[in-house]
């Protein structure tokens, strides 16, 4: 378990078995949280930058002993005068890159801010996984970093009988990183200015969250009556935090070498402190307190990886917040439905709630919880049709929504559907004084007012 240790409590069943399904990728969570990071990429670029610039400072070195070998002195002399030019301009690399990488910190900063001042706080993570932002910062730095490790490879020797190397592919090298520095500013640029519109920031939180919903278990849900009774129990003894994933493959592979299951308690998202438990046991001993390690993964914030509830709950965060008297952007929020609308009707069928894992012989060994089907939908509505009444450009995108929804999902989940329809119209009843008005903010309408 990450940030702690877990421990088995509780001494003490049965497994079920079923169709084989999907592996989960094993470094999943690690790429996830290097995608959460500034500095990684930019640590990289930085070694990188190091390892082409010995690699060019060989070459050339190597293109200086040739020639000497071959007595070729007016090539290097040649090469010498060449240099000589190119020094001034990597000279000029050097100071100009430190500039541009302060304007990419201060444009950057000006964007988190407005976003996390208008949209809402949690979008900031979007800007933090940008991949043009940290491709652009990698590049900067590398190419800051290459032009001063170039400068200390100009000889001051004139003599092209004594020279030992001519940075000449360094140069070149550098002038080519400085080319592509000057594309990913323009790439940058369009892409902050982007993500500063909020359209943009709404279909990248919708994307995430279908990206979830897809990779979700595709076998069906299981029945928790049949894993027997509870045998042990592992508790959390790291740092309280928010439980932001699982690593789905270590825990397969513990319980799978126990012969035992696995079911996860809290859901992905909820707070978790030390000492409350995060698995049961069932069918056996819990696996030693090795092999669980590092499976759970605790933070301060959620995160898109495996939350299934995640995408939702910024949606009606910026929702919410464009309906406050203070904003008063009832159009901001007709946006928000429309990707709420989007992925609900994304998982109105797909299985929900307590989902299996199993592992390569196709048992079950891990049992996890996921937001069922009436919890999303309440997610998505209860919030915004609470704050929604007066503004029938919101109350009738939302009663368009719901008649989507319907038509799309199963006999079985219509039950919430209604009930958040039935709902609306209450509110709006009660909250329009007038008969015409009444009307026209329960009349469906996918464009709000359109």
């Amino acid at each position: 378990m990450s940030d702690g240790m877990i421990t088995p409590a509780d001494p003490a069943g049965t497994y079920g078995g079923g169709k084989k399904a999907r592996r989960p990728r094993v470094l999943s969570p690690l790429r996830e949280h290097l995608r959460d990071t500034m500095w990684f990429a930019p640590t990289a670029g930085l070694v990188g930058s190091m390892v082409l610039w010995w690699a060019a400072a060989e070459l050339d070195a190597e293109i200086v002993r040739t020639l000497r070998e071959s007595r070729d002195y007016d090539a290097i002399k040649d090469l010498i005068g060449v240099a000589d030019d190119a020094k001034a301009v990597i000279s000029t690399i050097g100071s100009a890159m430190m500039t541009f990488i302060g304007v990419v910190f201060s444009i950057s900063l000006v964007a988190v801010q407005m976003a996390s001042g208008q949209f809402s706080p949690r979008v900031v993570r979007l800007y933090v996984r940008s991949r043009i932002t940290k491709a652009t910062l990698t590049v900067f730095m590398a190419t800051f970093l290459f032009s001063l490790m170039t400068l200390t490879s100009f000889d001051s020797e004139r003599d092209p009988r004594l020279v030992t190397t001519v940075p000449l592919l360094e140069s070149v090298l550098a002038l080519l990183m400085v080319l592509l520095s000057l594309l990913l500013f323009v790439a940058y640029v369009n892409g902050t200015v982007r993500m500063m519109r909020i359209g943009f920031v709404i279909d990248r939180i919708a994307r995430e969250a279908l990206r979830v919903a897809v990779k979700q278990p595709t076998e069906l849900p299981v029945d928790t009556s049949g894993l027997g009774p509870q045998t042990a129990r592992v508790t959390h003894l790291g740092r309280a935090g928010v439980l932001r994933d699982v690593n789905i493959a270590r825990a397969v592979r513990a319980a799978r070498r126990q012969g035992v299951v696995l079911r996860l308690i809290p859901r992905i998202g909820d707070f978790v402190v030390p000492g409350t438990p995060v698995f049961t046991v069932h069918g056996g001993a819990a696996p030693p307190r090795r092999a669980l390690r590092y499976t759970v993964s605790v933070g301060v914030e959620r995160t898109f990886h495996q939350d299934l509830g995640f995408g939702l709950r910024q949606l009606s965060d910026i929702a919410l917040r464009a309906l406050s008297p203070a904003v008063n952007d009832p159009t901001t929020a007709v946006q928000a439905l429309d990707r709420i609308v989007q992925f609900l009707a994304s998982v109105a069928r797909h299985p929900l709630g307590a989902l299996g894992h199993r592992d390569r012989r196709g048992v079950t060994r891990l049992v996890q919880s996921v937001p069922d089907w009436a919890a999303l939908v309440d997610l998505g509505f209860a919030e915004i049709r609470g704050c929604a009444l007066g503004n029938p450009q919101v109350t009738r995108r939302m009663l368009a929504g719901l008649d989507d929804l319907l038509l799309l999902a199963p006999e079985e989940r219509r039950e919430p559907l209604l009930r958040h329809r039935e709902l609306l119209a209450q509110a709006v009843e009660r909250f329009v004084p007038q008969s015409a008005d009444r009307t026209f903010a329960l009349r469906p309408d996918r464009q709000g007012i359109g």
